[in-house]
């Protein structure tokens, strides 16, 4: 496959992202996401203290409103929560509390969504199902070696269907998931480990490695849309954005879709000879 085909299936890509981003279901996602808060990097730390792998925190009368609630006997992580002075009634706005003045903090309890049971909240991002195509897996797998990294299929938190360790050469992928997204994250792991060692745009690095695997996995038969388009939507902040972070990282995305793909075409090569 040339750069042209390839650029073809990244035209492709920012089409799906484009209608993704303009419908129903994107609203609702959004609508959900934003009912989740920013945590200040001290209760980043003191979440990920008491439950390391949690991936979306919230109030109990929050996952109420979500139509999720906590288990029974779940034990609460607790957080830090600012302490909000109100004016003083009659206050002239210059002497007393001024409204919006912090006079301390206190602990509140907040539960992961692992803690929780109810409605599924809208998702943009779908796990790939089914069977991988003609042992893709073994194939990449040596790819990762070619490169220097082993691959290892182990169990993950929830949440995660693989990730890439630099420093120890290493790419995980998920053994729970179907065949299918184990490909599928793969690919994209590799994406990291060609493209993003020392990179500190973690946005960027999602958006091209997603992309990437878009690319690799449509060439090899699997239409990993139904996961690709939300998920590099998300990261990149929304479709317009989506589109121009792929269209600036092009040349990068081809880069690594064209050493990925190399491997199989010289081996289609060989069996052809």
């Amino acid at each position: 496959m040339d750069a042209t085909q390839r650029n073809e299936l990244l035209e492709q890509l920012t089409t799906g992202i484009s209608d993704l981003t303009h419908s129903e279901q994107w609203r609702r996602h959004l609508d959900v996401q934003g009912r989740f808060h920013r945590y200040s990097f001290g209760n980043v730390v003191l979440i990920a203290a008491q439950c390391p792998d949690a991936s979306k925190v919230a109030g109990f009368r929050a996952w109420k409103k979500l139509g999720r609630s906590v288990r029974k006997g779940e034990k609460a992580i607790w957080i830090l929560a600012p302490m909000v002075a109100r004016a003083a009634e009659g206050s002239d706005g210059e002497s007393g509390e001024h409204r919006g003045t912090v006079r301390g903090f206190r602990y509140v309890a907040v539960f992961d969504i692992s803690q929780t049971d109810g409605e599924e909240l809208p998702a943009v991002c779908r796990r790939l199902l089914g069977d991988e195509p003609a042992q893709c897996f073994a194939r990449l797998t040596e790819v990762a070696g070619s490169v220097g990294y082993a691959v290892d299929v182990t169990e993950l938190p929830d949440g995660v269907n693989g990730d890439c360790a630099f420093t120890l050469r290493r790419i995980r992928v998920d053994g729970r998931n179907s065949p299918a997204q184990r490909v599928k994250t793969l690919v994209h792991e590799l994406a990291h480990a060609l493209l993003h060692e020392g990179l500190g745009d973690r946005a960027l690095a999602e958006l091209e490695a997603e992309s990437t695997s878009y690319v690799v996995c449509q060439v090899l038969g699997l239409d990993s849309g139904a996961y690709s388009f939300g998920y590099v939507a998300s990261w990149a902040g929304g479709g317009e954005q989506a589109v121009a972070g792929i269209r600036a990282s092009c040349g990068r995305i081809q880069q690594a879709a064209a050493v990925i793909l190399g491997s199989f075409e010289s081996e289609e090569e060989s069996d052809a000879a």
